[in-house]
């Protein structure tokens, strides 16, 4: 067998990220569905892995200490993208959606919960196959598996990435069909001038809404060189890093009298939203927010690629069954919510079609799924400013705080 150190696993782990963008683009239906690279590279490996076992013939063994740190980077960045100031600029429909996904949030774990219960597996269950898997995504069902693995519930990464992968594709499917069938039947048309909104405004939604900076900067400051900004990227994300984890450390120790615990980025993040907002006030560090979202997409592609080459695909043949239920009634739940109480609460008009059919992409999958789902319309109806300012903030930045309160809440209610 070959024991793989863990720069071996991480050039594995980057090799195996860059063959799923291969395989994406000469797999256009992958790409339309918004099936993540590094998903598709890594599925292939554990599904080469799992084979390779199942005739007796354990191969190789992956090291994935650098697992934890790329995933907390990650989510250090999402604290990074969490101003105050931008989700004031998108006004009360952005505070109106966000409290509309954590409401669906908690309906998707109580949803899960009672089918979980129902079939006789256990409730947590449920709420992984929830928001975990669903409004999270592939990358928090890998976050969170640890804290469900030590809850009882067996195969949680393996179970969490399975639902995310379903939801994914189904978000993709149905999405687009929700809002042609609102702009339809209501007969629903675009006010806003051609090209306003009209396409998604950059790949990753995150981009496109970095705020002006309050405090202006000394003209040398503009002049930053690539490297330096490089190198204040990187100090930033290390920094929030390592504050993050003593503040997650102290967290952990207070909430352990009432048996609660928080994922390890929790700390990160929150020190990262501080600094962010600290930033935005004063303009003293002047964060290079493009650079250290690139950071953590990248981060991400290494976590998941990496985390998704060591699943135990053998882990899902007791409860594929139950699994394929729990994310079935996720997605009548959603499917209802978009058709009613989203529809009417952003105003009943074109640009509330486009957010329903946006709300089902990333309540079901991904930010990707709800700039595609909406790309989809407003290349045939018109544009959707209003939708295209208020998704991404939601889905790309805020949706990431307020559902791991909700998982935690439930995690340890639960366990």
């Amino acid at each position: 067998m070959i024991q793989l150190d863990f720069v071996n696993t991480l050039a594995v782990a980057g090799l195996v990220l860059f063959a799923g963008y291969a395989i994406q683009r000469r797999a256009p239906r992958l790409s339309r569905y918004n099936i993540p690279a590094p998903v598709i590279g890594g599925l292939l490996v554990a599904v080469a892995v799992s084979v390779l076992r199942a005739t007796g013939h354990d191969l190789v063994r992956f090291d994935t200490t650098l697992q934890p740190p790329l995933m907390i980077a990650f989510f250090t960045t999402i604290g990074f993208g969490a101003s105050l100031s931008l989700l004031r600029s998108g006004g009360p429909a952005v505070a109106l959606f966000l409290g509309l996904s954590t409401v669906v949030a908690v309906a998707q774990n109580v949803a899960g919960v009672a089918v979980a219960s129902a079939l006789g597996v256990p409730p947590l269950l449920g709420v992984l196959a929830g928001s975990v898997a669903l409004t999270g995504g592939p990358a928090t069902a890998l976050a969170f598996a640890p804290l469900f693995e030590q809850a009882g519930v067996a195969g949680a990464a393996t179970l969490g990435v399975a639902s995310a992968m379903v939801g994914i594709v189904t978000g993709g499917v149905i999405g687009g069909p929700i809002g042609t069938f609102l702009i339809e039947r209501r007969r629903l048309r675009s006010k806003a001038s051609p090209g306003a909104g009209s396409a998604p405004l950059a790949l990753d939604p995150a981009l496109a809404f970095e705020p002006p900076d309050p405090v202006p900067a000394p003209a040398a400051a503009s002049e930053d060189p690539g490297a330096r900004a490089l190198l204040k990227g990187v100090v930033a994300l290390v920094a929030a890093m390592a504050a993050g984890s003593w503040l997650s450390a102290w967290l952990n120790a207070w909430l352990a009298a009432w048996g609660m615990t928080l994922p390890a980025y929790i700390g990160a993040m929150l020190v990262a939203a501080a600094v962010r907002n600290l930033d935005d006030a004063t303009g003293w560090i002047r964060l290079p927010l493009r650079l250290l979202d690139d950071l953590g997409n990248a981060a991400l592609a290494l976590f998941i690629a990496m985390a998704l080459m060591t699943l135990k695909l053998w882990e899902l043949q007791h409860l594929a069954l139950p699994l394929f239920v729990i994310v079935l009634a996720q997605v009548v739940l959603i499917t209802l919510v978009c058709f009613w109480p989203t529809f009417r609460m952003m105003g009943r008009d074109y640009d509330a079609a486009v957010m329903s059919s946006g709300f089902c992409g990333f309540m079901l999958g991904t930010t990707a799924n709800a700039m595609a789902n909406m790309g989809v319309l407003v290349e045939k109806y018109g544009p959707a400013p209003r939708a295209y300012l208020v998704v991404p903030m939601v889905g790309a930045f805020f949706i990431d705080f307020t559902n791991a309160i909700i998982i935690t809440a439930f995690l340890n209610l639960l366990k």
